[in-house]
């Protein structure tokens, strides 16, 4: 009776696990990927970014960004040439799926699972957003495909923005483009947009590694969405990037004022900082706080990676 007890409580936890982490590659494999993130993760495996950079990060610029990234020789992690819905930033943890043209034995054998032992619901193109939480990105390769290739519609669109708060990353096509611009605080990046239905294609990857134009994205990404274009920082990267980009813009706002003022030498403003140029900084901070925040921990992260 015991034995029996067990291999039911087993045969129920492996069922309950299949349909909480089911995904195209195992958790294990995700956090493998990713495991230079040392962070908390989100039950599925992908890094959980906190909150408070995720904000910070729509202020940055994503050409300050990215020099962060190339320095770091990270050279593949942005993609251009975007329609949108309209100019919001979008920005957040990237949920990833990739779509194939469809198979019939393939895409017979994806929905067959999918129902049956996952318990999803539809087609396979509302399986991503059904796992997305808020602050989610949802980021689509969808191969480029515009017509017949409208991975969201009207529908899609407000169920997507219900449950992430956010906007999505296609590599593929969207229809439905009056409707959707009329959600407020909503925003796309697509190829194009067109007319016509989904079809002939099917999910064959959900929270794997993607490819977005020239960019590849991993489950857990920072997404920066902006008119530039989009770029896909990693998770253990994510804080060098925002810290940086933030002192970046806000130290040239300080030297400004320090220069005109006749404080200090445009020199000692882009040379190595003393502890008093540092001191000075912090407290014109705390007198300016609409210009952004960044404690000393945080300043002396960024000065210690300081090449320029």
């Amino acid at each position: 009776m015991k034995i029996r007890a067990i291999q039911l409580f087993t045969a129920a936890f492996l069922l309950f696990a299949t349909h909480l982490y089911s995904q195209t590659i195992p958790k294990e494999e995700l956090v493998f990927l990713t495991s230079s993130w040392e962070g908390e993760r989100f039950e599925d495996g992908r890094p959980k970014i906190s909150d408070d950079l995720v904000e910070r990060a729509k202020h940055i610029s994503v050409d300050d960004a990215w020099t962060v990234l190339k320095n770091e020789g990270y050279n593949n992690q942005f993609a251009g040439e975007w329609k949108m819905v309209n100019n919001n930033v979008v920005v957040g943890r990237a949920v990833t799926a990739m779509f194939m043209p469809s198979r019939p034995d393939v895409e017979k054998n994806i929905k067959d699972r999918g129902v049956n032992k996952q318990g999803r619901k539809g087609d396979t193109n509302s399986w991503p957003i059904d796992v997305l939480t808020t602050g989610d990105v949802y980021v689509a390769d969808g191969f480029g495909k515009i017509e017949a290739g409208t991975l969201m519609g009207a529908t899609l669109a407000n169920s997507i923005f219900a449950k992430s708060g956010n906007g999505v990353v296609f590599n593929g096509s969207a229809r439905d483009l009056e409707s959707i611009s009329e959600l407020e605080g909503f925003n796309a990046f697509v190829r194009d947009f067109h007319p016509s239905f989904l079809q002939e294609m099917v999910l064959m990857g959900l929270n794997t590694a993607i490819r977005i134009g020239d960019a590849i994205v991993l489950p857990g990404d920072l997404v920066i969405g902006k008119s530039e274009g989009v770029l896909f920082v990693p998770a253990h990267l994510a804080e060098q990037v925002v810290f940086t980009s933030e002192f970046v813009g806000l130290k040239d706002l300080f030297g400004f004022e320090m220069v005109k003022a006749g404080k200090y030498s445009t020199g000692e403003i882009d040379g190595k900082w003393s502890d008093k140029v540092k001191k000075d900084f912090l407290t014109w901070l705390e007198k300016n706080p609409d210009k952004g925040k960044m404690t000393a921990e945080e300043l002396n992260k960024v000065l210690e990676k300081r090449t320029w």
